[in-house]
C-alpha cells in the first residue's frame, strides 16, 4: 500500500515526506553486525527490496543524502547492553520527494536521548528544511 500511495502522491509533484519506523535496515552500513541480522525480517532481501522500490520511485533517503557514514543508528534494543555497546540499527527513516529534498538543509539523529532515564529504544530523526524555497 505504501508503494502505491507514494506513487500516487509523487504525481502531484509537491513536497512529500514519509517519516517513521519502517522496520527496514536498508544496507549493511545501517546495522552494527550485519551477519547477525541476515535472517531477520528487518534485513531480509525482500524487505530491503521493498524499501529500494520506494527509493526507485524518486524518493530520497534524507539521512544518506547528507551523511553516508556507517553507524548512524536510530534504534538500540534493551537487551544485552546494546546502547552501551553501540549495537544499533537504522530503521527510522525520512524519505523525501524531489520537491522536499530540494529544500533539505540538514538531517540528524538525536541519539543522546537514548541515554536518558527510561528512554524509548528509538531516537528522533530530524530534518531542517528551507520552507521559503520555491
Amino acid at each position: 500500500r505504501l508503494l502505491e500511495y507514494s506513487r500516487e502522491r509523487l504525481k502531484a509533484e509537491e513536497p512529500l515526506i514519509l517519516a517513521g519506523d519502517f522496520n527496514v535496515i536498508p544496507t549493511a552500513d545501517d546495522v552494527h553486525n550485519p551477519a547477525a541480522w541476515v535472517n531477520d525480517a528487518l534485513f531480509r532481501t525482500t524487505t530491503r527490496e521493498s524499501f529500494q522500490a520506494l527509493l526507485g520511485l524518486g524518493l530520497t533517503d534524507a539521512l544518506r543524502a547528507v551523511n553516508d557514514a556507517p553507524g548512524q543508528y536510530t534504534f538500540w534494543d534493551y537487551q544485552a547492553g546494546a546502547w552501551q555497546k553501540n549495537w544499533g540499527l537504522r530503521i527510522d527513516h525520512l524519505l523525501m520527494s524531489p520537491q522536499a529534498s530540494d529544500r533539505l538543509i540538514d538531517v540528524g539523529i538525536d541519539s543522546y536521548v537514548r541515554a536518558w532515564e527510561k528512554p524509548s529504544d528509538h531516537v528522533p530523526v530530524w530534518a531542517d528544511l528551507d520552507l521559503e524555497a520555491a
